[in-house]
């Protein structure tokens, strides 16, 4: 059907229309789009975001660089330079200024197309029918009319009406807070029930549990009902410790610019100075001040770290987790897939006797086969015994797993004989039997304390052998059974266990020993028993420190568990609600927590660490909370990624501790100047030039190596070390201004125009070399840094020394020097590396890096 015969809006109470004359008001059918009318309905809908961002033009977003104040007054001055006469002032200030907005946007726009194609590489995606046969796309190009495919562990992309469903459960808290997962199914609702509580429909934002379904795409994006409340239900994150941190480190210079501005322009009044001139000067000054480059070094910083994890098989969905990830002190992770190799094999079934039983293999199968919510690598261990045949059954009805429960049970028929069967936790199958069977012997036996002691005494024996261990039983019901419910799940006949084995990964040992010498924390999270961790702990080298349980977790109060956390490494048999208490509880003990989860228990632990990590094969639901996606799952990529954080940290820290010293120390310089000088100390053109140039010498920080003792431990802003370091430092700058003043007037008699040239050139080389000594704490000539950052510095510096010589030079007010001056440069030069240096190292060992 054409786009335009499309009736989405009387189809707006979808959920009550008869099914019929929904699929004729959306102009669709149970074999789904063509792909021609898919394309033209995404295209006239739009995509499917709640919030999709039209990005603007280039030109636009060009534009919108102007809208720094500061470039803004900088336009303005020099465009009143022009309408004065001076309209060398306006081209040299206008095109100063076009060339450092354009610098910046080109960075900034090429870190954010390589950050989206990473993010686009991790896009939640899903099954639609097209044309009848179904294909895998992007969530967000599904549009009205799209039949979509949804299985256990999926998030629901649409807000839909439910045409076919098999035990479909769905959990909808994001919605209504409702912590129990509701049934879908198709069904004809004619009267005014409201939408969240309406049976035959799907919600956007909400999560599959267990079963399937065929459901109808009704409303998308913005149009759904997490659309329309989005605002409020999905507001922004909280800002990060590293956003907080240059949010900080902003206001500190700013704060710094305005007593330095008010204190020129106050200076230049008193002396009745041109009061363009000084309002120029004064911009300036500020311009200088301002690290203007900052949010393009953070972005491609950010950026290029991202590329360089990508590299590693880690996706970074949300650029500041980088440094979060640096920053991370506690990792906490599950057990199965990271410490273990996933590769579960069935190694034994045996019955309450301890002997191999066939009976207990095919409860098992017969379990995992009619299951339909979410299988785990257990049941696909389970399913590899094919020598079982199922045929002969049917599946009546299901219980699905939760993780409340920790059990699934399934009522299957063979036409002589109706079964509960049941699969789950050990201790608590067990608990909820009251007879056992054994191979080769007559009737159910009671399971007295004497029987349930040694049942049990087996499963810790397995456990403590490494195995991971399922409990089996079941209950015959009568004929006219015909719906299953956890109070059917008592009573039960005890079969046995399985017993699965999952070898240790190898790469972990090394991974978790290399975590450990770099001051990370990890501890073990999951959901298996406490012997079968402490036995993967103990192969994998991870010493013990202490353990919880859920349930004694579930007897300690908030406080009581934040004094716990600290002193306890491994958390078993937890529930999605504990995982999220032990998180939230190591935030409040001042620590940086990332989290490692896969599976739907894992969304809210994932959501609530400081950086939530996944891996490709993880459930949507998992993926969607995560800010990073591991395309393997393995620990020594993750280690990796750590350290990249910490060098991503390291670079833009880098840039900062420049800016605040040798900018500072510059501007501070100029500022004294002006209660003694004649005239300026420096035009307010050749300020801008000085800013420019050095900007341009710092592009290249993004590249550049990292010390590697840098990296040893966790990274975290400290403005107070900022600021210690910006007032200690800074300062020394400025003697030596003062001194190349005091000898440009004494000793070489300078004029306005020779007095600026010797400062600006003086100015320059120390700022440009001053790189080479500030961003190592070792000695310089021990670090190297990146060839690109050699070079970009020395050419600038080149640049600057012989631009006097030029016809350029002049125009902007700069004469020769004479040659002896280069003499007092040399040394003023070598004098000043070597002052920076010795207070630099003094620094280092006065104060607590962090």
């Amino acid at each position: 059907m054409p786009l335009s015969t499309v009736n989405i809006e009387s189809a707006s109470r979808f959920w009550q229309l008869p099914m019929a004359t929904l699929l004729d008001q959306l102009g669709s059918s149970h074999q789904g789009l063509s792909h021609a009318e898919a394309s033209a309905r995404l295209a006239g809908f739009g995509p499917n975001l709640i919030h999709g961002e039209r990005k603007r033009a280039l030109f636009f977003q060009f534009l919108a660089k102007f809208r720094n104040p500061l470039v803004i007054i900088l336009l303005v001055a020099s465009a009143v330079s022009a309408f004065t006469g001076d309209a060398a002032s306006f081209f040299i200030i206008g095109a100063i200024v076009l060339i450092s907005v354009t610098l910046d946007f080109v960075q900034e726009y090429r870190a954010g197309e390589a950050a989206e194609r990473l993010r686009r590489s991790v896009a939640v995606r899903g099954k639609v029918l097209r044309e009848g046969k179904p294909i895998d796309i992007p969530t967000a190009e599904m549009v009205p009319g799209d039949v979509v495919l949804l299985a256990a562990g999926d998030l629901v992309p649409c807000d839909g009406r439910v045409l076919e469903a098999r035990d479909f459960f769905v959990n909808q808290a994001l919605l209504t807070g409702e912590p129990f997962p509701v049934e879908k199914a198709p069904s004809e609702i004619p009267g005014e029930t409201d939408i969240l509580a309406a049976g035959n429909s799907v919600l956007s934002g909400t999560s599959v549990i267990s079963g399937s379904a065929k459901v109808m795409v009704c409303r998308t994006g913005r149009d759904t009902e997490l659309g329309g409340i989005s605002d409020t239900l999905l507001a922004e994150a909280p800002p990060t410790a590293f956003e907080q941190g240059i949010r900080h480190f902003g206001l500190l210079i700013m704060r710094m610019t305005i007593l330095l501005v008010l204190f020129v322009l106050l200076v230049n009044a008193f002396f009745h100075r041109p009061w363009l001139e000084s309002f120029l000067f004064a911009v300036a000054l500020a311009v200088g001040l301002t690290p203007e480059l900052l949010p393009m070094v953070v972005s491609v910083t950010l950026s290029r770290g991202a590329l360089r994890m990508a590299a590693n098989k880690v996706i970074v969905k949300r650029l500041a987790a980088i440094q979060n990830l640096g920053s991370m002190d506690v990792f906490c992770t599950d057990k199965t897939g990271t410490l273990t190799e996933a590769r579960i094999h069935l190694e034994r079934h045996v019955d309450p006797l301890g002997r191999e039983s066939a009976r207990v293999l095919e409860l098992a199968y017969l379990n995992s086969f009619f299951e339909t919510g979410l299988k785990s690598p257990l049941d696909d261990a389970i399913l590899e015994h094919r020598e079982i045949d199922a045929s002969g059954w049917r599946k009546i009805d299901e219980v699905p797993f939760d993780f409340e429960r920790r059990r699934v049970s399934v009522l299957l028929d063979n036409g002589s004989t109706r079964l509960i069967v049941v699969k789950g936790a050990p201790e608590d199958i067990l608990s909820l039997s009251v007879n056992y069977e054994a191979d080769g012997e007559a009737g159910p036996h009671p399971l007295d304390e004497v029987s349930r002691e040694r049942i049990n005494g087996q499963y810790e024996e397995l456990s403590k052998e490494g195995f991971r261990v399922l409990g089996i039983a079941s209950r015959q019901v009568g004929m006219d059974h015909m719906h299953a419910a956890v109070s059917d799940e008592t009573e039960l006949l005890f079969a046995g266990y399985a017993a699965f084995l999952d070898p240790p990964k190898e790469s972990a040992r090394t991974a978790l020993a290399g975590l450990a010498a770099d001051r990370v924390a990890v501890k073990v999270v999951t959901g298996d028993n406490e012997p079968v961790t402490r036995h993967v702990c103990a192969q994998l080298g991870l010493h013990v420190t202490g353990a919880l349980t859920g349930t004694e977790i579930q007897h300690l109060d908030d406080q009581a568990l934040m004094a716990r956390v600290d002193e306890v490494n491994i958390f078993c048999r937890m529930t999605p609600a504990q995982k999220n208490r032990v998180i939230l509880a190591l935030k409040r003990r001042g620590h940086v927590v990332g989290y490692l989860g896969d599976g739907i228990n894992d969304a809210p632990p994932l959501h609530s660490a400081d950086v939530g990590i996944s891996v490709d094969s993880a459930v949507d639901v998992a993926k969607s909370a995560a800010d990073m996606i591991l395309m393997k799952q393995d620990l020594g990529i993750l280690h990796a990624g750590v350290l990249e954080g910490r060098r991503t940290f390291g670079n833009i820290m880098k840039y900062i501790m420049m800016g605040t010293s040798s900018n500072f120390g510059n501007m501070f310089s100029m500022a004294g100047g002006s209660l003694f000088l004649p005239f300026l100390p420096m035009l307010p053109v050749q300020i801008l030039l000085n800013n420019l140039l050095y900007d341009v010498s710092e592009l290249p920080i993004p590249l550049d190596r990292v010390d590697d003792d840098y990296l040893n431990h966790p990274k975290n802003w400290d403005m107070n070390f900022i600021r210690n370091f910006m007032l200690i430092i800074g300062p020394i700058s400025s003697i030596f201004d003062f001194l190349t003043f005091y000898v440009m007037l004494a000793v070489f008699h300078a004029g306005e125009a020779l007095f600026h040239t010797g400062w600006f050139m003086e100015s320059m080389a120390t700022q440009l070399l001053v790189i080479f000594v500030i961003r190592t704490r070792r000695n310089p000539f021990k670090s190297r840094p990146n060839p690109w950052l050699i070079a970009c510095s020395l050419t600038v510096a080149a640049a600057a020394i012989l631009l006097p010589f030029t016809p350029a030079g002049a125009r902007l007010g700069f004469v020769t020097p004479p040659a002896f001056f280069f003499l007092f440069l040399t040394a003023i030069l070598l004098a000043y590396l070597i002052v920076v240096e010795g207070m630099k190292q003094w620094f280092f060992r006065r104060y607590a890096v962090k």
